[in-house]
């Protein structure tokens, strides 16, 4: 079954692009004007993802995020005519799961959309973790603060340091291969390589390492990837 995706824009030009785009692809296209019509869509069907235009005439897009995260799971790419970094930067660390600056290609905004379902589906953040898959001792994650402890320490973490740590520290002993790190924490992986994964790591054994330096928190596997260790 193809995904459902919902387009919130006001501009009907860009709107059709996007349905002609997506519909190209094989996905479910349904496209709303206006934040409320969005809302009062998404209580009438679900959606696998929805691509919000932040300047909206009836609602702020950011406000009407936040609205969409008590109201769907569904992953959100947030498109907007404002090209200022201080914008993008906002919108990710809301939670945003993509930004696409107007104007764009129907091609890049495809990508990005099919790289997104990609993570969504194995994103462990969007899984439901079972009791048993209980966090290892030495670790505490704190999703709504974006914080992981590691021995009762908070680690200073970039935005990828955490989303790294936080993949590994759910499966603790699974080795994850760099192309699964691209994909659960890159924004486009595509646009990132095996050794963006290994700088990353580095700096965040560093960090592991000024905590307890004896331990070797994060284990590599030649040709394979990278483990949590499983030994505490």
């Amino acid at each position: 079954m193809s995904a459902r995706i919902l387009i919130i824009e006001d501009e009907a030009t860009i709107a059709e692009m996007i349905g002609y785009a997506l519909r190209a692809d094989r996905f479910e296209a349904v496209w709303c004007a206006t934040g409320a019509a969005g809302l009062a869509e998404l209580s009438q069907a679900p959606v696998d993802l929805v691509i919000l235009d932040i300047g909206l005439p009836d609602t702020n897009g950011f406000d009407l995020f936040h609205q969409l995260q008590a109201t769907t799971p569904a992953p959100v790419i947030f498109l907007t005519a404002r090209s200022a970094e201080i914008d993008r930067v906002a919108g990710l660390e809301l939670g945003a799961d993509d930004y696409v600056t107007k104007p764009f290609s129907p091609r890049e905004l495809m990508a990005r959309v099919r790289s997104v379902l990609r993570r969504a589906k194995r994103d462990p953040q969007r899984e439901s973790v079972p009791e048993s898959d209980a966090l290892p001792l030495p670790f505490a994650v704190d999703d709504d603060k974006r914080r992981i402890r590691y021995f009762g320490r908070p680690l200073e973490l970039t935005r990828y340091e955490y989303g790294l740590l936080r993949v590994l520290v759910r499966r603790p002993g699974r080795v994850f291969s760099r192309d699964e790190l691209l994909g659960q924490v890159w924004e486009v992986p595509e646009e990132s390589y095996d050794r963006t994964v290994d700088a990353h790591i580095k700096t965040l054994r560093a960090k592991l390492r000024s905590v307890k330096p004896e331990l070797e928190a994060i284990r590599t596997h030649r040709g394979l990837g990278y483990a949590l260790s499983d030994d505490w």
